[in-house]
C-alpha cells in the first residue's frame, strides 16, 4: 500500500534566508523532506502525521520580514530521487571539490563527496556551506581533531576526513540530520567520523583542534562559550550562518572568550569567519 503525503508549495521572499528558516521550523513539526526551487520550496509530510493546525506554530509565516504564501494538495508516494534529480545539481568548489548526488556522474577532482540531502541542510548550494567547504580546502586538517557542530548532511565532516583529519565528531540536534549523516558517512567510506544526536551538552570535557559550526547567529551566540571551552589553545574556530552585519556582534562575543578574529569570507552578504584561541 502506497504512503499518502501532503505536498505544500511555499512561495518565499526573500528566498534564501526564508527557505532556511521555514525548513527548520517545518522539520520540527514533522515534515519529512523538502525540495527547493527558484520561487521557494515544496515540503512533504505523511498524511498520518498531519493535522489541520500543523502550521499554527510556524513563526516565520507571521513574520513581517518575509512574504510567504502557500498551497497544498494530497499526493501518493513521492519519488524522492526524481525530485532531487530535477532540483539538486552538482556543485564545484574552487575546482578541487565536487558535491553531487548518487545519480550524478562521477567527476575527476581531488575530493568528490556523494550525498543524498533529503531534508538535511548542507548540500554546498547555500552560501555558508560553500564558504565552509572553501575554508576546509584552504586549511591544514592533517591529523587534526575536529568538531562539526550542526552537521546537517555531514558534508563538512566528510571533507575534513578527506583532508586528513584523524578524529571527527559530527553533532546535530535534528534526528533526521543525524540519520542522514550516518548514511552519507557510510556512502563516502569514512572511518574517522563519529555521529551524535544532541546539542552542546555533549561537548563537556571534549577537546578539539578545529571546530566547524555552520548554524545561525542566535545559536552561535548562545553556544559560543561551549565552543571556546573545548577548543584547544592555538586551535581554529570556523563560524558561519550569519550575515555581514552580524559579524561585529559575533566578534565581540568571541573576543570576550579569548577568541581572536583572523579572517572572513563573504558571499551574497553571508559570512564565514575564522577565529583562533
Amino acid at each position: 500500500m502506497s504512503q499518502v503525503y501532503l505536498e505544500y508549495c511555499f512561495f518565499v521572499k526573500p528566498l534564501s534566508l526564508g527557505n532556511e528558516i521555514l525548513m527548520a521550523e517545518l522539520g520540527y513539526v514533522g515534515f519529512e523532506s523538502f525540495v527547493e526551487n527558484p520561487m521557494g520550496l515544496k515540503a512533504y509530510i505523511q498524511k498520518k502525521d498531519w493535522n489541520e493546525n500543523i502550521l499554527n506554530g510556524i513563526q516565520v509565516l507571521d513574520s513581517n520580514e518575509f512574504e510567504i504564501t502557500y498551497s497544498s494538495n494530497e499526493i501518493e508516494q513521492v519519488n524522492w530521487n526524481e525530485a532531487w534529480e530535477k532540483n539538486f545539481h552538482p556543485i564545484e568548489v574552487d575546482k578541487k571539490c565536487v558535491v553531487r548526488a548518487p545519480f550524478h556522474p562521477q567527476v575527476n577532482v581531488d575530493y568528490e563527496i556523494v550525498i543524498e540531502p533529503k531534508m538535511s541542510f548542507g548540500t554546498g548550494h547555500h552560501e555558508t556551506t560553500y564558504m565552509m567547504l572553501q575554508l576546509i580546502l584552504e586549511t591544514d586538517f592533517y591529523e587534526k581533531t575536529v568538531l562539526d557542530m550542526g552537521c546537517g548532511t555531514a558534508v563538512l565532516a566528510i571533507l575534513a576526513e578527506f583532508r586528513g583529519a584523524s578524529k571527527i565528531d559530527a553533532i546535530d540536534i535534528d534526528s533526521w540530520c543525524y540519520k542522514n549523516s550516518l548514511e552519507n558517512i557510510e556512502r563516502n567510506n569514512c572511518k574517522n567520523i563519529q555521529t551524535f544526536l544532541g546539542d552542546v551538552s555533549l561537548l563537556k570535557n571534549k577537546k578539539y583542534q578545529i571546530i566547524i559550526a555552520n548554524i545561525n547567529r542566535n545559536i552561535l551566540l548562545k553556544d559560543m562559550a561551549s565552543y571556546s571551552s573545548c577548543l584547544e589553545k592555538g586551535g581554529r574556530l570556523f563560524l558561519s550562518g550569519f550575515y555581514n552585519e552580524d559579524l561585529d556582534l559575533i566578534t565581540a562575543t568571541c573576543t570576550k572568550l579569548n577568541l581572536t578574529f583572523v579572517d572572513k569570507k563573504e558571499r551574497n552578504n553571508w559570512v564565514s569567519a575564522i577565529f583562533t584561541k
